[in-house]
């Protein structure tokens, strides 16, 4: 990374995540820690997510049983969490309607993962090493989603994961973890989108017409 590079760090998309209402945040700590509040989000919209998540999760899960998919229905890879605590990640082995992700909630409400946090890693991977990494990486859970995930597809120098997650740590708290939630939940809708005009598009380009029709007929 440049000085220059640096300096301008984040982006202007992930600024507005991670700057944003810095003011509204401040203003919240003095009534509530910011951890209290984060877990507070977790063990309320994580519940709620959970119990209405579950009966699909559960359907996908016995259709990948019944194929007998390779390895099983189910990824298991342990992964280090708060305090350098190290669980085991258990994650739906589909892509299909972010199923992978939904299956990831009951480690929300187990305290193994936030909502929102930095990309959690396996033990011994070197970015937990880094100057100053160690120390906020044993102070924060890994998250479902964060900051560096909702970038991923930028290109910019300065939306590299690791900066990301360092951002977010420190600026992290219930104000920005519902910007990056709501950022995370409009990405695939927007995706989805850009197919939909795209595919319109080359519709009303293909020709349909008759051979030999004129604009004259």
């Amino acid at each position: 990374m440049t000085g220059t590079a640096r300096s301008h760090f984040p982006s202007r998309p992930a600024a507005r995540l991670a700057g944003l209402t810095d003011r509204a945040g401040r203003l919240a700590d003095r009534f509530t820690p910011r951890t209290r509040a984060e877990r507070t989000l977790d063990l309320a919209l994580g519940t709620a997510l959970l119990v209405l998540t579950a009966p699909a999760v559960a359907v996908a899960a016995l259709a990948l049983a019944a194929r007998r998919t390779p390895g099983g229905a189910w990824d298991r890879r342990p992964r280090t969490g708060l305090g350098g605590r190290v669980f085991e990640l258990r994650t739906l082995r589909t892509r299909r309607l972010r199923l992978d992700l939904f299956s990831r909630l009951h480690h929300v409400v187990r305290g193994d993962l936030s909502l929102v946090g930095p990309v959690p890693l396996a033990p011994g991977d070197p970015r937990a090493g880094g100057p100053g990494a160690r120390q906020w990486r044993q102070e924060l859970r890994p998250g479902l989603t964060g900051l560096a995930q909702v970038r991923a597809r930028s290109d910019m120098p300065w939306d590299d994961p690791a900066l990301l997650d360092q951002h977010y740590a420190e600026h992290h708290g219930v104000v920005l973890d519902l910007a990056i939630l709501a950022e995370a939940a409009g990405n695939p809708l927007r995706t989805r989108l850009r197919k939909a005009r795209r595919t319109k598009a080359h519709l009303s380009d293909a020709d349909h017409r008759r051979p030999g029709y004129s604009t004259v007929e």
